[in-house]
Parts: structure tokens; C-alpha cells; sequence
């Protein structure tokens, strides 16, 4: 860097020392373009390596910094090579354990060296072990320890935690002078009214390099007077942009979809009464359809409260309307679904159903593609095939993504630019059977529409959901034969800590194999992602035919199986799913006139969540209260993660903790908008970035 060069927050990342063009590229993964947003990529959490912990009072999960002197270490044979270092204090010894490692490595721990190591403390085959810590072998046994908390921040591949940190300290440096960064919101009364104010600089300074002698809980909680005025900012900001993105909807031009007869029809044709939730929802959608800005609703409801018709009939208000619709499912089995679905109800309506998926042959794609380029075919039904360059529509009016959750943004993105052709954009419907609980709505969804199908169909028989032990599993299997005996179907769900499709299949074929054993009079199936579409198809039609009395599968099945006489699921190792996705598999069954059970068949030890999880699932079939407990247990930041790629991650605030702030930031935001566009602009540019534009994908 030159030395007349003026640094300032806008200077971009590479007026740093040792930042060329390849860790450029690197932080701008982690959104750092400029020193601005370098400074306010802030830490997630601290590690406390001030003090040193006797090795003694050593618990396990802990982590700390220990200090001894090697005792012995060697290389140790067995399931895995590993080296095997044992260090004492005066109040025990400590092993440590490494997996990866150099002969220099080695040769570094010579009995009676002092040695100074960071890690998780665990219970292992020698007593008390770290795996993998950081350490140092020290030439004085009385180095001085670190004299501030350490930051654990963000990274992506190739930037190490302490690279940020020294990147962090040469912006310091250069930014000492800055004068022209401001906090954008007044400071919150919290400090106190004698308290001495303190720039914007300073505090990121403290939350970046917190002395040793601040209160690292108050931190770790959040509370500390410095992040509170922070995570309101951020808040706002991320309110700020929702809204901007709403606003910037409505200037678009949308084709106002108006007839509602062909659709009204169709309720009437179908040999069951649409709930008072179904038909709400419906005006809900028909009034947007009517205006001529394009709609961005989300339509959320619980596993079978009638979304697919709701769907239909949306879908009828855009074909009588002169449009074409294209429905998106993210797999081949929910595809053939709705395709029996559409098929059965439009057709008789003369209405053209088509469909687009990666297994089918050359001659039939190219007839389906000629029939959705010249309009012919109005309902466009298919998987991730829909929004491929080849795919041409005549006159798309709207889309309907069926669980949203599975596609990424930009996948969205593509399927909506193919309305684009007229200048108009088509309107969306988005639905999902995973239930947002009211925070989120508030927050990552804010702008979004959002109806609600908060009621089940009439005569719907609530699910039993039952919890064994896996040391109960000889009494499970005769549970299932006998259900098979009495003429029910019964599905077998297997699942792995590890989210492989290939192990997955292989513990599947494995489970198959042994309750074919069991029960050889039964006709078993299996199914997984493994198999070709075709194969999968084959195995789905002889089950929903009855042919097959017992399914053994993955989770392969959580959405879109519609098996009526399916009234017995197993799902072993459910400790290891999340409540959502338990919730969605639970749903495959208590779709017939007949009690339903859902065994859940965990394996022992239990882990505190999972217990938690597995007694949610006993006490409730409710999805709304399914999520709000799986939102306090996982936390935001993992129900979010299903928004996939392009969405705003927040660099400070917790949607769980700081909810009570919301409302506020949301009032705060129209204000702004309203009557400070220039600082709203600043606060998204802080806080948000170029994320923005995907908020309201």
C-alpha cells in the first residue's frame, strides 16, 4: 500500500497487508469486501485462554487451557494409527490424542517438556482426553497466558481463525483516526446516563479483543451493553431491507388474474367440503392474483391439511385467466403425486398437464417441451428440470414451488425470470408443510404474504405416536406382522447419524435383509435415493397398490407419499432427525379412515435434546407447536439454514434471543424509510451488504 494512499471504511480489504487477490476472493465468501464490513464481521462466540484450569478439576466438555509436562507419547496401533501424548500437572495427568500428525510432531514431546494445550476436554479409552488440541511446547514453563479473550469468528475454507484476528488488528491500526464511523441509531439508555461515551470504533474494538477482565458470560449471552445497541442496528437493518424488497415488488408489473369461475367449479366437483381455513386462504390468493403487481405468497399448513387443492385452484384462476402455470416439487416421487393429482382433476376440464423430469427418454421430452413452448400444455408439472435453459414458456402467469425449503434462491430466481418474456413478471405461490413459528414469520419471512391453513379436514383420526427403546425391537416386529396379517400396510424408516445417501441405503438394505428373515410370508420392499427414478416408481406403485405390505426406506419418503392404507410407521433412530423432518415422515401415515401409530424406536443413551425432541413428538401432531419447539432447540440459524443459499446470515443478532426487539425494529425501519432514506441506506449497506437482493426471493 502506498503511503499517500487514504485508508478508509470503504477501502477495499486488499490495502491490507498480505491480502492479494486469492484471500479477496476468500473473504468475499464471508461477505468482506470493504474494511467496513471486516469490522463488523463479528465473533460468535469467545474462548477464555486467560487462565490455565488444574487438571484435576478437568470436566468433560469443557473447554480450556491446561498446562504440564510430557510424561510420554508414542504412537499407538490399532482401529486408527494415532499419537498418544500424556502430560501432568501437580493435581493429574491428561491425555491427548492425535489422529494427524508428523514424525517432527513427535519428536517435539520429549518427557519433562513443558507443554501448554486448548481443547474440549472428553471422556475416552484412557480416562480424561483432548482430541486434536491446540498446544505449544514452551521454552518457559512461566509464559505469560493470554491477556484478552479470544474471538471465534465465521470462516471459510482457507482463511484461519487467526488470520481474521491479525487482519483485524492492521484495521485497527489504519482506521485509529476514523472519524466518519457512526452508529445509525441512537445509543439505548443501558449504559447509564453518568457513563462516558464511547466511539463506535472503540466498541467493536472491545467485542473484537475483549480485555481479560470482562465478564465473558454477559458476552457470550449477548448482553453486554456494546452488542445490545449492535443487534438493535442489525435488526433494523435487516427490516429495512425486507421491506425495501416488498416495496420494490409492488413497482413490478404482474398480468391481474381476475377469473375466478373455472376454479369455483372445480370445488364443487370434489367429493369432499373444503375447510373454512382452505377457503379463506383461497381469497387470500385470489385477491392478490386480481392485482397487477405480481403476488409472493407463502402458503404454509400442517402435513395433510389440504395445500395440493388450494394449489389446483390458484392454478385455474391463472389457466381461465389465459396463463400457464408451472408447479416446482424437488423430487420424482412428489412429482408423480401431483401429476395423478392435476391429471385426474384437470383433464375431465380439457386443461393440458404436462410434466418435465430428469428421467424421462429424448421423444417424450421433446413433445413436452413443444407442448409448454407453444401453450398448448397450461399446467406445467416438474422437478428441478422446470427451470433448465430449454424449458420455454408461452405465457407463464404463476409459479407454485411445493417445499420451498429444497430450493435454493437462485433456482427460485430462474424459474420466475422464465415469466419474464411479456415484461410481466408471473406471480408466486410458495408452500410449505413445515410450519414457521411466529418469530421467523416476523423476521426472515417478513416480506413475504403469508396465509395459514390452520385446520385439518373433517374426520381426520389423530396419530398415536409412540416412544420404545430399540431393546424392545423382537416385540416391534411382531407388532408389524400382525398389522400386515389384519390387511394394513406398515413403513420401515431407517436412518443415520451420517447424512450419506450411500450409507443410508446400505443401513436400509441391511434392516431389509434381516426383516426378511424375520418375516418371510410378508411381500418387503425397499426404497432409497439410490435407486433409478424408474426403480423407485415401480416400488411406489406396488405399495400404493397394496402389493406390498411392508416398505423399508430412507427418508427418501418424507414428502409427497400418499398411501392411504398405510397406517404403521417404525422410524428407528429418530434422536437423530430434527423434529421438522420426524414430523414430515410421521405424516406419511393417518391419511386413511383407521387409527394410525408412529413408533419411535430410539437407541440408548439418550442425549438431553433428543430425549426433548422425542417427547415433543409423543405429546403433539400439532406442526405449529412441533416448530416452535424445534426453533427453541436447534436455534434459528439451523431452521433457517433450509433457506438455502443467498440469504442473510445475521452477524450478531439471535432471532431466538433478541425477538422481544423485533417489533421495535420493524416500527424503526418504516420510519426510516419514510423519513431517513440516507441512513436506512447506510444501515443495510453496514449490515446487510449485497445480500439484500436475495431477502425476498
Amino acid at each position: 500500500m502506498a503511503a499517500s494512499t487514504v485508508v478508509t471504511l470503504d477501502s477495499k480489504v486488499s490495502c491490507l497487508k498480505g491480502v492479494g487477490e486469492q484471500l479477496a476472493q476468500k473473504l468475499n465468501k464471508l461477505g468482506i469486501v470493504s474494511l467496513q464490513d471486516l469490522l463488523f464481521h463479528l465473533p460468535h462466540r469467545y474462548i477464555d485462554r486467560t487462565r490455565l484450569t488444574p487438571i484435576a478439576q478437568l470436566k468433560p466438555y469443557q473447554h480450556v487451557v491446561v498446562q504440564g509436562e510430557v510424561q510420554s507419547s508414542a504412537v499407538m496401533f490399532g482401529k486408527r494409527r494415532s499419537l498418544m501424548c500424556r502430560i501432568g500437572d501437580t493435581t493429574g495427568s491428561l491425555s491427548l490424542r492425535f489422529f494427524h500428525f508428523s514424525g517432527a510432531q513427535k519428536n517435539t514431546m520429549i518427557n519433562g517438556a513443558p507443554m501448554r494445550c486448548f481443547g474440549e476436554v472428553r471422556l475416552g479409552a484412557t480416562g480424561l482426553e483432548m482430541y486434536h488440541p491446540e498446544y505449544q511446547m514452551l521454552k518457559d514453563a512461566n509464559t505469560p497466558l493470554d491477556q484478552q479473550f479470544t474471538p471465534v469468528y465465521s470462516v471459510t475454507e482457507g482463511i484461519t481463525q487467526n488470520r481474521l484476528r491479525v487482519l483485524l488488528e492492521q484495521a485497527f491500526t489504519l482506521l485509529a483516526r476514523e472519524a466518519s464511523l457512526k452508529a445509525l441509531l441512537p445509543y439505548s439508555p443501558s449504559m447509564g446516563s453518568d457513563h462516558a461515551p464511547v466511539s463506535l470504533l472503540d466498541r467493536l474494538n472491545f467485542l473484537h479483543f475483549p480485555p481479560a477482565d470482562t465478564d465473558v458470560q454477559i458476552l457470550s449471552a449477548g448482553d453486554h451493553p456494546y452488542q445490545l445497541d449492535l443487534i438493535r442496528e442489525e435488526l433494523t437493518a435487516y427490516q429495512i431491507s425486507l421491506l425495501r424488497n416488498k416495496l420494490h415488488r409492488h413497482e413490478q408489473p404482474a398480468a391481474p388474474l381476475l377469473s375466478r369461475t373455472l376454479a369455483d367449479d372445480f370445488v364443487t366437483t370434489l367429493p369432499f367440503a373444503m375447510t373454512g381455513a382452505q377457503q379463506k386462504v383461497c381469497n387470500e390468493i385470489g385477491s392478490d392474483l386480481a392485482q397487477q403487481q405480481p403476488m409472493l405468497r407463502l402458503l404454509q399448513g400442517d402435513v395433510g391439511s389440504g395445500k395440493t387443492v388450494v394449489a389446483a385452484w390458484a392454478a385455474l384462476c391463472a389457466i381461465a385467466s389465459g396463463k400457464q402455470v408451472a408447479l416446482m416439487v424437488p423430487t420424482d416421487i412428489l412429482m408423480e403425486q401431483h401429476l395423478a393429482n392435476f391429471s385426474e382433476w384437470f383433464m375431465p376440464l380439457g386443461i393440458t398437464v404436462a410434466n418435465l423430469s430428469g428421467k424421462q427418454k429424448v421423444a417424450q421430452r421433446r413433445q413436452q417441451l413443444a407442448a409448454i413452448e407453444s401453450g398448448t400444455a397450461k399446467m406445467v408439472l416438474g422437478t428441478h428440470a422446470l427451470f433448465q435453459d430449454t424449458v420455454q414458456f408461452a405465457d407463464l402467469g404463476l409459479v407454485i414451488i411445493d417445499e420451498q425449503h429444497r430450493f435454493g434462491v437462485y433456482q427460485r430466481l430462474q424459474l420466475r425470470d422464465k415469466g419474464k418474456a411479456s415484461a410481466l413478471l408471473p406471480h408466486q405461490l410458495i408452500m410449505t408443510a413445515t410450519p414457521i413459528p411466529r418469530t421467523l414469520a416476523m423476521s426472515a419471512y417478513a416480506d413475504l404474504d403469508i396465509s395459514t391453513i390452520d385446520q385439518m379436514p373433517a374426520g381426520r383420526i389423530p396419530i398415536q405416536t409412540v416412544v420404545i427403546s430399540q431393546s424392545r425391537r423382537e416385540e416391534i416386529i411382531e407388532r408389524v406382522r400382525l398389522a400386515c396379517h389384519e390387511g394394513k400396510q406398515v413403513y420401515w424408516v431407517c436412518t443415520l447419524i451420517e447424512q450419506s445417501e450411500t450409507l443410508s441405503a446400505e443401513a436400509a438394505e441391511e434392516t431389509e435383509t434381516v426383516l426378511k428373515e424375520q418375516m418371510p410370508e410378508l411381500n418387503i420392499a425397499l426404497i432409497h435415493g439410490r435407486l433409478k427414478p424408474q426403480e423407485k416408481d415401480t416400488i411406489m406403485a406396488g405399495f400404493a397398490a397394496g402389493e406390498v405390505q411392508l416398505l423399508v426406506a430412507t427418508t427418501v419418503i418424507e414428502v409427497g407419499v400418499n398411501v392411504p392404507n398405510a397406517s404403521l410407521m417404525i422410524i428407528e433412530n429418530p434422536e437423530r432427525l430434527g423434529l421438522a423432518q420426524l414430523h414430515q415422515l410421521r405424516g406419511r401415515v393417518g391419511r386413511g379412515d383407521v387409527a394410525s401409530h408412529c413408533v419411535l424406536l430410539y437407541g440408548e443413551p439418550l442425549s438431553q435434546h433428543g430425549k426433548t425432541r422425542l417427547q415433543a413428538m409423543r405429546e403433539t401432531n400439532d406442526g405449529f407447536r412441533i416448530a416452535q419447539i424445534d426453533l427453541e432447540i436447534r436455534g434459528p440459524g439451523e431452521v433457517l439454514g433450509t433457506r438455502q443459499t443467498g440469504d442473510i446470515e445475521f452477524k450478531l443478532a439471535d432471532l431466538q434471543r433478541d425477538c422481544h426487539w423485533l417489533a421495535d425494529a420493524r416500527t424503526q425501519a418504516e420510519a426510516l424509510l419514510r423519513d431517513d432514506p440516507e441512513c436506512a441506506n447506510q444501515l443495510v449497506q453496514r449490515w446487510v451488504g449485497e445480500s439484500e437482493q436475495f431477502a425476498a426471493v
